[in-house]
């Protein structure tokens, strides 16, 4: 166990790991020990993927009415989204904040999440990220997935299924997290380029201390950006099941990756992984851990911070370096949350 840094609640065994793909000399057992905490056990991956069989299965419309784009189908491709997300951050918000089930058993910040304070929307921390997930997120979101399906429908993207190619089909189960962190970095450094973060990203990164919430909330430019990933579904033959599971990887796991806890806890035993303290420190210090520890890019150009006191040294000066001769942003009203410990 590693000692305790006292500017967390709580946090996991210090430094934290990356996956092991890119080791070298290899080490497959490491990594495929790495994938099976995904894969064969109950984690937010692949309950995404039983949802994305189960939503293409009954609640996809027909192909033949998505060869027409339509606002009847694609509305139904937006409410069904909609509820989705509020079932999935509004659930977990209800779990950690609202009943408050486990206490602060887990949480990484020691605050709770703000209220009363200008910096946010509507003054209010929740209601920020509520508002921005759902009337801007769910419509990128959606926008994107009902011209993926119009394009599948019309012969503009190549389908494969699990009877025609199934060692490819199992393949691109395991790819689509690993492509989407891969794509997920490089938006994100271009998003901490000074001129676009005060444009568009410095809305997500009003949350310090985040939530469930938090996770989809972004500037309709960064939600643009951000579904781009789903672009190799035209180009690379897949099923419409990859492209629902990539379309949960990207819409429904911030919000578990952001719940501000490391796991879910009921009867003492942890019943599922939660919060990614490896993104945790992204929101605390900004430039490290633009990436998922899924796929190491940040240990390759080095923007990785393991959660060490040198490591935090390391992430401010190159802050600095960054920041040198850049005009400083606007100052933002003092944060007053009511409810601090």
């Amino acid at each position: 166990m590693s000692p305790s840094n006292k500017q967390w609640n709580h946090h996991p065994d210090l430094p934290i790991p990356v996956s092991p793909i890119l080791d070298w000399p290899p080490r497959p057992m490491a990594w495929l020990r790495w994938i099976a905490r995904y894969w064969l056990a109950i984690s937010s991956v692949l309950i995404e993927l039983l949802l994305a069989w189960a939503v293409y299965a009954w609640l996809t419309p027909s192909w033949e009415a998505m060869k027409t784009l339509s606002f009847d189908w694609a509305a139904q491709i937006w409410l069904r989204n909609l509820i989705t997300l509020a079932l999935v951050a509004g659930g977990l918000h209800l779990w950690f904040y609202t009943f408050s089930a486990q206490g602060k058993q887990l949480k990484f910040d020691h605050r709770d999440l703000a209220r009363d304070n200008g910096t946010y929307s509507f003054r209010n921390q929740v209601l920020d990220n509520m508002f921005w997930s759902l009337a801007s997120g769910v419509t990128f979101w959606s926008a994107y997935e009902a011209l993926y399906f119009w394009g599948a429908a019309n012969g503009y993207a190549p389908q494969i299924n699990l009877a025609s190619n199934p060692v490819w089909f199992v393949l691109w189960i395991v790819f689509v997290p690993i492509w989407a962190s891969f794509h997920f970095y490089w938006v994100h450094r271009l998003l901490h380029w000074p001129p676009l973060y005060r444009l568009a990203h410095s809305l997500h990164h009003r949350n310090v201390n985040i939530g469930p919430w938090t996770g989809l909330s972004m500037h309709p430019i960064e939600h643009a950006l951000y579904f781009t990933s789903l672009a190799i579904h035209f180009v690379v033959p897949s099923s419409p099941i990859h492209v629902l599971f990539h379309f949960y990887n990207l819409g429904l796991n911030p919000a578990v990756s952001h719940s501000g806890f490391e796991a879910v806890v009921s009867g003492d035993k942890r019943r599922m992984a939660a919060g990614d303290f490896f993104h945790q420190l992204h929101h605390k210090f900004f430039e490290c851990n633009y990436g998922t520890a899924e796929m190491p890019w940040d240990v390759i150009f080095g923007s990785f911070h393991d959660g060490s006191d040198t490591a935090t040294q390391e992430t401010r000066a190159r802050k600095k370096r960054m920041y040198a001769g850049v005009p400083p942003r606007p100052q933002r009203p003092a944060i007053r949350n009511h409810d601090r410990d």
